[in-house]
């Protein structure tokens, strides 16, 4: 009679190994890998030891055994309008911070539509969210759970702002082009329904009129289509070069749409940076390595990311509930920007436009 394979995969470590191998209670070891307030009164040495048990033998909680002992889900809602490039990078810090601290989480992407904005939130507290992290969205109301909100720019009860200090960020960018002699600037708004952009075109008038800066509304043009791609700023530069050659940078609302700047500017028969600099905002993970690289405003969304989610497990656990957090923004300086030209040439006759 033939006998049955024998089953070698080696047993999963369970929290009654690490403390026998450890030489530590279940409930300080559980107290740590779980990072619970209580885990700062133990000592760092042993802090380390337990996170480096748990790394050697590959240790994962059971998440559902944790719910029930705790009554617990370790479980957070994320809203986001889509997945484009800015949300991506928010998102994979958030994600990181939580994984981090044992948490898991739902991502619902509402596409800008009330009642799935309605709707979203209600599915996820049916699945035991224990709060919600929101991304770049407007909300009209607050949430039925402690919330944190990056870019949302709406004050409710119960929900904490993380915000980028926009002024600043306005006033590096115009100083830079300032400095480099530009005088007359080309702008391109953001969105209408973009939650950051009233708040930095704001922020750009006033930074223009503490700089001297003039804003003429012929060299404003706003985004209108709705893609992730640099296409949304290439027919706008085309059209503003039609209607006017006379400036000589360009402050793009975000990175994307300075790229399809750069195109539309290089179609046009015009060189970047030595007939016209371009500025950008968020330094995506593309912007360095535009020809020319692209000079920019980078939001630190790393940093926004894990600050959610830091302050979000705060205050499911207790702790502060602050109003609003604000991070501040860096000048990145690259190849799209340069002294300004006393006078450009532009082609009267425009090239083949690019497809979508």
């Amino acid at each position: 009679m033939r006998k049955g394979k024998q089953d070698h995969t080696p047993k999963p470590v369970g929290l009654k190994d690490l403390a026998r191998y450890l030489g530590l209670s279940t409930a300080t070891i559980s107290t740590v890998l779980s990072g619970a307030p209580a885990a700062g009164e133990i000592p760092a040495a042993t802090r380390e030891r337990i996170m480096a048990a748990a790394e050697k033998f590959k240790y994962r909680p059971n998440a559902l055994a944790r719910s029930l002992r705790g009554m617990r889900s370790h479980t957070v809602g994320v809203l986001v309008p889509e997945i484009s490039e800015y949300g991506a990078l928010v998102l994979g810090a958030v994600g990181d911070y939580l994984l981090s601290k044992g948490y898991f989480f739902f991502v619902a992407t509402h596409r800008r539509k009330p009642e799935l904005l309605d709707e979203y939130p209600q599915l996820m507290r049916q699945r035991s969210v224990e709060g919600f992290i929101v991304i770049e969205t407007v909300l009209e109301k607050p949430l039925p759970l402690p919330t944190v909100v990056i870019s949302g720019h709406r004050s409710h009860p119960g929900v904490t702002n993380i915000v980028l200090n926009h002024d600043h960020a306005a006033h590096l960018a115009l100083e830079h082009l300032v400095q480099l002699g530009h005088e007359r600037i080309a702008f391109i708004k953001g969105h209408p329904y973009s939650p950051d952009a009233e708040t930095r075109w704001n922020s750009i008038e006033r930074a223009a009129e503490s700089l001297g800066v003039a804003i003429r509304e012929e060299l404003v043009v706003q985004l209108e289509s709705d893609t992730f791609s640099p296409y949304v700023g290439y027919p706008l530069v085309r059209r503003l070069l039609q209607r006017t050659r006379d400036f000589t940078a360009l402050f793009a609302y975000h990175d994307l749409s300075a790229i399809g700047a750069l195109r539309a500017l290089r179609d046009c028969g015009l060189r970047v940076p030595e007939d016209v600099s371009v500025i950008g905002f968020d330094d995506i993970n593309s912007a360095a390595f535009q020809i020319p690289s692209l000079t920019t405003v980078r939001q630190p969304l790393d940093k926004m990311g894990a600050l959610a989610g830091e302050i979000l497990l705060q205050r499911i656990q207790g702790g502060a509930d602050p109003v609003e957090v604000t991070v501040d923004p860096e000048l990145v300086v690259r190849e799209s920007t340069a002294p300004a030209r006393r006078r450009i040439e532009i082609p009267a006759k425009l090239e083949t436009v690019v497809g979508t």
